[in-house]
């Protein structure tokens, strides 16, 4: 018995993080459609059956896709990145599963993204401000986050054996943070340094 195009696609990612934002992207493209089906993996099957039979139908059918969803960036609903991200989860299926599609014609229509963002360093004062939140974690966690520079995700990964000490003069200087990649057993490590003060407010708190 042949795998289906459901299982060939779950089984071609690895992580389960990424494997849940490919499939939330893939329900929003087929409730975009739409696509009938009891379950997202009978739609899956239905959607590669049908794309397999009529490539046209299924070409047709990305496009009308992202003409929506640009006139939604066109009302500032969602940015072109987003949809960058969704038609790149749709190819991706559709490479997989063998639904031929030509996508030089879809890709030159994408709206171009921006690369840098909108947004800045926080000012002292908004870092004062935040850090008056009535909660005593708070604090450690702002300071962390100002004093290294990570992310909000870091945190999903991040545990207290990846901060090590760094001595200097027979004294902690600071700390050097090992930020955990998306795959546990990755040996791809991001480094950052999180300064002494900002480690003791965390121990102090947490510990």
């Amino acid at each position: 018995m042949d795998a289906s195009p459901y299982v060939i696609f779950s089984y071609s990612i690895r992580s389960p993080s990424t494997k849940e934002t490919y499939f939330r992207r893939l329900r929003l493209f087929f409730d975009a459609i739409p696509i009938s089906g009891s379950t997202f993996e009978d739609r899956c099957n239905l959607f590669v059956e049908m794309g397999q039979q009529d490539p046209s139908w299924a070409f047709n059918s990305i496009l009308k896709y992202t003409l929506s969803q640009k006139e939604m960036i066109e009302r500032k609903e969602i940015t072109a990145g987003t949809l960058r991200n969704c038609v790149k989860v749709v190819k991706t299926f559709c490479e997989i599963t063998d639904v031929m599609i030509p996508w030089k014609k879809i890709a030159r229509g994408l709206p171009r993204v921006k690369r840098y963002a909108d947004d800045r360093a926080p000012t002292i004062e908004e870092i004062r401000k935040i850090c008056e939140y009535p909660d005593r974690r708070i604090k450690a966690i702002v300071y962390t986050m100002v004093s290294s520079g990570i992310r909000v995700g870091a945190w999903d990964y991040l545990k207290w054996g990846n901060v090590v000490p760094i001595k200097m003069s027979h004294r902690d200087s600071f700390s050097r943070i090992f930020e955990a990649n998306h795959f546990c057993e990755s040996k791809y490590k991001n480094m950052t340094y999180l300064s002494l003060l900002v480690r003791i407010i965390t121990i102090h708190i947490f510990c």
